[in-house]
Parts: structure tokens; sequence; C-alpha cells
């Protein structure tokens, strides 16, 4: 299957209902409903707040393969592409008739529903679950290791969002997409389970290179029995981290789900049509790890009050969910020489005066949904 064919399917069997970043139990509701009769929905267990919790279980092969989304509530990108892979798995076409012949998916959409309706990454007890792996605290976790242990994989699929700061090694390319084979002891040994995960990786990027080259990224594999992927690789099980990143002015995440629905595709056939065994894992060394090199504007040569120096202003956007509604607040993050950081977008001060939104000079930490140069009002965020 090639990209172009994988990019055809993504603009036919995308699921048009789930859009933007604010993903929640209630907009995954009508889907499920749809899948019954099609694929096994079963409810898994409850969260905090007691909201069901369910798996989505189709294809009758025996290579078992497990895949989790939104454990972190407001990291939704790879919760729409796993819907996108459902509307695939379930249509009456024939494009995926050899990986549900040789798998078995069984696919958690949304682990945290209290995090995913609050949009924080914490559950409603304010509890990180990809750090509660061993003592296993909080119902969602022990949802998943329940899961795990009934359904006894041979593939993790562990996936999550990542921030806009991230950038593909130390260069001026943004990391779209990154990926990780999760260490299992603490000195990061390159074993046997690692190198299948490092395998099936290897061939994602691959074809991501065909579309987003020089972008895909890797995370330090520094061990920490407490995350869920590193439990999972110590108990030699191959467990691959997905992360969705940013593209552009991508801010809702619709271009880089059709890179992980890519990422999805190409994993899967990968698997179902072969045994990997780890032979081909060295490609993945050669994927560059993850730098912190972004900010998502940068203003330059500006100057922020007369006769001061020319100096640079970066701005992160904080996200917030306000009246059930997604905002993307300018905060200014740094102020300085950042020739050795990028901005997703850049403005030219040319020299002039740069003030606030309320055209008092810019602090650290301060928001500012606009900035002025000189008198020329400029909105840093827009839909």
């Amino acid at each position: 299957m090639t990209i172009e064919d994988i990019q055809t399917l993504f603009a036919t069997y995308k699921a048009a209902t789930l859009k933007h970043r604010y993903i929640t139990a209630t907009d995954i509701e009508p889907l499920l409903t749809e899948l019954e009769g099609v694929a096994k929905i079963e409810i898994v267990g409850q969260s905090v707040l007691k909201t069901p919790i369910h798996s989505i279980t189709i294809g009758n092969g025996s290579k078992k393969i497990l895949m989790w989304s939104q454990m972190h509530g407001n990291e939704s990108t790879t919760t729409k592409a796993l819907f996108d892979l459902l509307n695939l798995c379930t249509a009456t076409s024939q494009e995926l008739d050899t990986v549900l012949k040789a798998c078995t998916l069984c696919i958690i959409p949304l682990l945290n529903p209290d995090g995913a309706k609050a949009y924080t990454r914490v559950n409603a007890n304010a509890v990180d679950l990809n750090r509660d792996a061993q003592e296993r605290t909080q119902p969602e976790s022990n949802v998943l290791r329940s899961v795990f242990e009934t359904f006894k994989p041979h593939f993790c699929y562990n996936l999550h969002g990542q921030r806009t700061i991230f950038s593909a090694g130390n260069t001026a390319k943004p990391a779209i997409v990154s990926f990780l084979a999760p260490a299992q002891d603490k000195a990061c040994t390159v074993t046997p389970t690692r190198k299948i995960a490092m395998e099936v990786i290897a061939e994602m990027n691959r074809n991501l290179q065909l579309v987003i080259p020089d972008q895909v990224g890797v995370y330090d594999d520094a061990f920490n029995i407490n995350c869920v992927g590193d439990t999972f690789q110590s108990e030699n099980v191959p467990t691959i981290l997905f992360e969705a990143g940013h593209y552009g002015n991508d801010y809702n995440r619709e271009y880089t789900r059709e890179l992980i629905f890519i990422s999805y595709i190409t994993s899967l056939n990968y698997i179902a049509s072969r045994t990997v065994t780890g032979a081909n894992y060295a490609p993945y060394l050669d994927i560059p790890e993850n730098g912190k090199l972004f900010f998502d504007v940068i203003i330059r040569q500006a100057k922020l009050s007369s006769g001061s120096s020319i100096t640079d202003v970066a701005f992160q956007f904080e996200e917030r969910l306000i009246d059930g509604e997604l905002h993307f607040t300018p905060i200014v993050r740094k102020i300085g020489e950042l020739s050795g950081y990028y901005g997703h977008k850049e403005i030219d001060a040319q020299s002039h005066l740069l003030t606030g939104a309320d055209t008092k000079q810019l602090a650290l930490d301060s928001e500012n949904v606009c900035v002025h140069i000189n008198t020329k009002k400029i909105v840093l965020f827009s839909k």
C-alpha cells in the first residue's frame, strides 16, 4: 500500500464528527453505538467520576495489539485517528483484510474521560496516569492493567500528543510526529523486545519521511518504571509510544491526525505481513532525538521601550478550556537574543517599538492576545 493509497483512505474514512482538540466521552458515544455489531464493544471499567471506559475489539488474528489513547485527557489527536482507523476497519472495502485476518486489535479510545472533560493531563484526582503504572492508585490505571493482563497483547501502542516546543533534533524543523521504544531497564539496554518496537517505528518513519522529511523525532529513553510504556516493555511486550505533534498553523491538529493515521496503517500492515524479529531495528537509531527549540511566535528585532536595545520576544500559547471551548492564550515566555530558537510563526519588528495588548511594555509571563508594533495591531493567534 503506497503513501498515496493511505492518504486516500484517510480522506474517505475520516470520522467527520470528531473535530478540533476538545474530545470527550460525549463525542465518542455515538461512534461507539455505530460500531456495535461490527466490533466488540465492552465497558471495561469506570473513571474516578464513574464515567464508563470502553474497549473496542476487532479482527480475529493471532497477533494481538493493544492500543490506548487519552491517558492524558488533553491529548486527543490520536483518539481522532483511532476512529478514522475504525471506520476503515469496519468498512465493506477490503484494504485492511490482511490486518484483520492476521491481528486482533483491542482499543481503549479514551482511558481518562474525566481529564478529557476538564481538558487536563491528569485525572479527577490530579494524578498523572502515566506515572501510576506500578502503584496503580487510580481506577483508570487498574482498568488498563486489567485489559493488558486479560488480552495478553503481543504489541502495545501508547498514544499521546506533544507540545509545540519540540524540534526534530537541534534543527529549525519541528517534530511533527515523535516515537519512542521505551527502555526496559535502567541501563537502557537495546534488548530483543525493544528491537522489535524499534523495527516497527523505523518502518513508520520510513513512510513518514515521504511526507514530512526530517520532521520525525524520538524521545529520550531514560528509564522510569512508573511509566506505563516502560512497565510493559520491562515485561517483554514490545511497546511503542506515539506522540502527535504540531505542524504549521494546524493548532487543531488535523494534518497531524492524518500523519498518525498513516502511522497506524503502516505499522499494522507491517506487523500483519511478517514476523517482526527486531533484526531491522538499526534505522531507528538514526531518528534524531527531540530538542526543545520552538515557540509558537517569536517577534525578532524589537525595541521594548524608547531608547532600549534590540531584542527578541517569544510567546507560547497556553491552552485553556473556557465555557466548553478551547482557547489559545499567548504568554510571553522568553525575552532576549533568541537566535538558537525558532518560531512556528516569526515576525520581524524591524527595530520598531513593540508593546503589549494594553500598549504597555511587555513583561515575562504576561498575557497578550495581540501586540502593537509602532501603532500597528497584530493578533498573535487566530482560528
